[in-house]
């Protein structure tokens, strides 16, 4: 009898080895941390220590590029679908859709909830999909409801949250028995962009912000060793954008050249979304199209192709692009400013200009260590992520060729 027990726990044991080893017993996590505004030369700014050390350990991208128009919403949204804006529809961080009739802005909550707004399929649906737990925490994209799904945790934006609450959440939630845990989680830090923008690029200010951040990298790679955790987190450090420098000198007044109230301005700079009103079309881009050197305008249908926004349904007839460090704005706009207020940054140009660069570090099990690449491109984010969960990825405009460049394997350290 005992051997007849005996081969049956062997033949059970040659079944269980046969069987596709689809979800592995102890499967990596990713944890994707974004520092909103962290242009790609920041990373030399002596403020930046432990964000070089985790670079050190890992591989870095000597500039992360972005996708089309660098604005907060859009790319975020971006690197975790795989797709570009003018295909996920947040197209900026203010947008019409006529089918639902209202404007799209970051400070109305409903909006930003409001599940008609966000198109592809971003990672932790991927995810929850396949049984997964995920904690898409403050990210862009995280408080609707996208294909009937939600994340297992998520949270309502709230900017009064701490850095250092942010990560002890995160640990949290990445820390929980491997069958409870985050298999997918995010960070998101918003103090350099908003320096960036109140003082500019260059300024002290940027440099205590990025001061701040790079302390929070530290609370969370200090706390993922505290709890055992280096060797089953990947973590993957980014920002949307870089900055530019603004000046009251490069002013593009958008009223000298055509009339105000004959159109609808869904957003203003550096990326003009312009609705005229029925019979204005026509007279309201000739006007424009020439109208100041640094400004670029352009009908829907007719916009360079390498920013792949001609198609989707919310861009505007006419869409105009201010050059870098330029600012579109009205005459009533520029009587308010304060004759004192410093001009700060902005972002949102075209993602070729050097200064709209981002970063990327990566760091964990899955990852090159000590190595630097020249490139990565944000839009292969997704596809990257996918493949170390072991995820299916959904359609996308990423590349696992281009993102394999980063991750270990046959020749690469």
């Amino acid at each position: 009898m005992s051997m007849l027990r005996s081969a049956g726990r062997l033949l059970l044991l040659l079944a269980v080895a046969c069987v596709p080893a689809t979800v592995p017993a102890q499967r990596q996590q990713v944890l994707l941390v974004s520092i909103d505004g962290f242009r790609w030369d920041y990373l030399q700014r002596p403020e930046a220590v432990r964000l070089r050390e985790l670079a050190a350990r890992g591989v870095r991208a000597e500039r992360m590029e972005q996708v089309f128009p660098t604005k907060t919403y859009a790319t975020h949204y971006t690197m975790v679908t795989g797709l570009h804006p003018g295909e996920h529809g947040i197209l900026a961080n203010n947008i019409w859709d006529d089918a639902i009739g209202e404007r799209f802005t970051l400070s109305n909550r409903a909006m930003v909830q409001d599940s008609r707004w966000w198109g592809g399929e971003p990672i932790w649906v991927t995810a929850q999909k396949a049984g997964l737990r995920t904690a898409p925490h403050f990210w862009p994209g995280s408080e609707a409801e996208i294909q009937g799904v939600r994340p297992t945790w998520w949270r309502p934006h709230d900017a009064r949250v701490s850095s250092a609450r942010r990560v002890s959440l995160v640990l949290d939630w990445l820390s929980l028995p491997v069958d409870s845990a985050a298999t997918f989680a995010t960070l998101y830090f918003s103090l350099v962009d908003n320096a960036g923008h109140d003082f500019g690029p260059e300024s002290p200010e940027v440099g205590a912000a990025i001061a701040e951040a790079d302390a929070a990298i530290g609370l969370l790679v200090d706390g993922l060793a505290e709890r055992g955790l280096q060797d089953r987190v990947n973590v993957i450090v980014v920002s949307d954008h870089g900055m530019a420098d603004l000046s009251g000198d490069r002013q593009i007044v958008l009223d000298r050249y055509i009339r105000l109230n004959r159109v609808r301005v869904v957003d203003w700079t550096p990326v003009l979304a312009l609705i005229p009103e029925p019979g204005y079309e026509e007279e309201a881009y000739q006007r424009l199209k020439d109208a100041h050197p640094n400004l670029q305008v352009y009908r829907k249908g007719e916009i360079p192709e390498r920013f792949h926004y001609n198609d989707h349904r919310r861009v505007t007839p006419i869409v105009a692009i201010a050059d870098e460090g330029w600012t579109i704005t009205s005459q009533a706009q520029v009587n308010l400013r304060p004759k004192d207020q410093p001009w700060g940054g902005t972002h949102g140009y075209d993602p070729a200009v050097t200064s709209m660069g981002s970063v990327f570090v990566a760091v964990g099990p899955a990852f090159r260590q000590g190595v630097t690449v020249p490139r990565f491109r944000s839009i292969d984010l997704y596809e990257l992520m996918a493949e170390i969960l072991g995820l299916t990825p959904a359609p996308n405009s990423g590349s696992l060729d281009s993102a394999r460049i980063v991750l270990r394997g046959p020749g690469r350290e």
